[in-house]
């Protein structure tokens, strides 16, 4: 997230300004040209590097062999539906190589799955493969699990037992549940400090964790770990430059996953998640990155962030990329209460408007044809809406989504990188919600680095407008350092943007419970990250009632 993009001019793009035009002015054009980078971009990246058919390609590693701990990565859960979820760890016992210290071998990996935390009562076990073509990933789809129910799960590789996750599957499509307690996170750059708030998240008691963008940060970390200032150890080298290639963004997740606060929050709850820009380049927009460089390297580099992402996260096979391409977009459901629509606000959007810098809305900006979504993606939200029966509608996802001016005098500048950007696209989607009926609509955040809570209005010029549904940002883990609870800016935002009822500059989460009457929202905060342990307080609470969107405070 930069408040000041670093996007080079259009003439000094790949593409001829001309080419620019083209991307919104004739989108058949722009289309052809799309699926001729993204097919050299597959080929530039992974059409072989994958297991052979019958996936014997690969020695199978004795796993008596292995002589230290390849649990290292931990283990999590993720994507709950009524009768299955997706279970994962990654093997490394040694985190901080390229191959791990596994080589080129696959390993054979023993699993189980129980009602109890002792493994007395297991429900189901079994066996998986580690390829090394995965980075030794693995990722099982347990099904057949009871609805709205409690697991514990881990995996065995010889003597070695990875430690014990605790996971749990989603209530019965349709039935009538009364409540839930979700959590949403974003924004965890290693090298700003350390994960206090995942430690206190751990001991949370929620049902799921959205983790809504920039689960790690292409950027170098020193060998001190950066704000951690580490004195009893050093790290290497190799995590010293910014991560362009499939080897980099795996020894990233590496050294993220290594963090025991993060270990101890996947291994306690299962987490949904989405990305955001940084898991594979600052502020880059479908092919484009920030630094002009052509679309066929760029998304050679994409293909390789997000097959490290796959790797390294709870998704299932239906997220498996193919190259530059990943269907991340999905859509759970927790009963009939609650309906979770989560986005993908960076593989298929427009080019930022105005290099990307902080600015006015004008013509380029609010050109019809530009989109935050895709094309595809958007009727996949609004067509999921119209058919959707549930009480609440939450949509997690990346940027933000209300109005959010910088200036209190106008022509005020908003950011062109959130929904700002794309007013054509925002106009689409509130019209959907309002043409399907959506009463209780709620939008969690990440990106921002601090905490935000609006009311999403039906005109954000006109106070007096209709209120829509309401937004939540989660602020950051690490992101931005300490944080303080008023930035410079608070004043002037919060008498700049009335819909805005609340702005906390300091690291944390957000807490939901969602319920038959109204919804409860807590913004979780710890006083600083730059050294480790520290408390959590509430530090704000509002309401939402079913029926009456907008917050009071609680």
């Amino acid at each position: 997230m930069t408040l000041t993009g670093r996007r080079k001019a259009p003439s000094e793009h790949a593409f001829s300004p001309h080419d620019a035009v083209l991307r919104t002015a004739a989108p058949h054009v722009a289309r052809r040209r799309f699926l001729t980078v993204t097919a050299a971009a597959a080929m530039l990246a992974f059409t072989t590097n994958r297991p052979a058919r019958g996936a014997t390609a690969a020695p199978e590693l004795d796993a008596a062999r292995v002589s230290d701990d390849p649990f290292t990565l931990g283990v999590a859960s993720g994507d709950p539906l009524p009768d299955s979820v997706l279970i994962w760890t990654r093997l490394a016992p040694e985190p901080f190589t390229a191959d791990g210290g596994l080589g080129q071998e696959r390993v054979a990996v023993s699993w189980e799955v129980a009602t109890d935390e002792w493994f007395a009562l297991v429900e189901q076990r079994g066996v998986a493969t580690a390829h090394p073509e995965y980075a030794h990933s693995v990722h099982v789809d347990i099904k057949g699990l009871r609805p709205n129910s409690h697991y514990y799960y881990r995996f065995r590789v010889g003597s070695w037992i990875s430690p014990t996750g605790r996971t749990r599957t989603a209530p019965a499509a349709g039935s009538a549940t009364e409540g839930m307690r979700l959590a949403a996170v974003a924004c965890q750059a290693y090298q700003d400090g350390y994960y206090t708030a995942h430690r206190h998240l751990a001991e949370e008691d929620v049902d799921v964790v959205f983790h809504l963008g920039d689960y790690l940060y292409e950027y170098p970390v020193d060998s001190a770990g950066g704000a951690r200032r580490y004195s009893d150890r050093k790290l290497p080298d190799v995590f010293n430059r910014e991560t362009i290639t499939l080897a980099d963004y795996r020894l990233r997740y590496a050294l993220y996953k290594n963090d025991p606060d993060l270990r101890a929050a996947h291994a306690r709850h299962p987490f949904l998640v989405t990305w955001d820009d940084h898991e594979t380049e600052n502020n880059y927009a479908g092919a484009f990155d920030e630094n002009g460089t052509s679309p066929e390297q760029f998304l050679a580099r994409r293909a390789a962030a997000y097959r490290a992402y796959w790797e390294n996260q709870p998704l299932r096979a239906a997220q498996l990329p193919q190259g530059p391409d990943a269907r991340l977009y999905r859509r759970l459901a927790w009963g009939s209460l609650v309906q979770f629509d989560l986005l993908d606000t960076r593989q298929y959007r427009t080019d930022q408007a105005y290099d990307d810098r902080p600015h006015a809305p004008g013509t380029e900006s609010d050109d019809p044809a530009r989109t935050l979504t895709g094309a595809a993606q958007e009727r996949w939200l609004l067509d999921g809406w119209r058919a959707s029966g549930a009480l609440w509608h939450v949509m997690p996802q990346q940027v933000c989504f209300s109005q959010r001016k910088f200036d209190v005098t106008g022509p005020a500048r908003v950011s062109m990188d959130a929904w700002d950007g794309y007013r054509a696209s925002r106009d689409r989607v509130t019209a959907g919600a309002k043409a399907a009926g959506i009463d209780n609509w709620m939008v969690l955040t990440g990106d921002v680095h601090v905490g935000y809570a609006f009311d999403i209005k039906d005109d954000f010029d006109d106070p007096q407008s209709r209120t829509l549904g309401t937004e939540f940002t989660c602020t950051s883990i690490s992101s931005g350092g300490n944080g303080t609870e008023k930035p410079d800016n608070w004043d002037t935002y919060l008498r700049a943007n009335p819909h805005m009822k609340y702005y906390d500059g300091r690291r944390g989460y957000v807490r939901v419970e969602l319920g038959r009457a109204n919804a409860q929202v807590d913004f979780r905060t710890v006083p600083s990250i730059t050294q480790p342990g520290g408390t959590v307080s509430t530090t704000a609470s509002f309401v939402t009632e079913v029926g009456s969107p907008g917050l009071k405070t609680a």
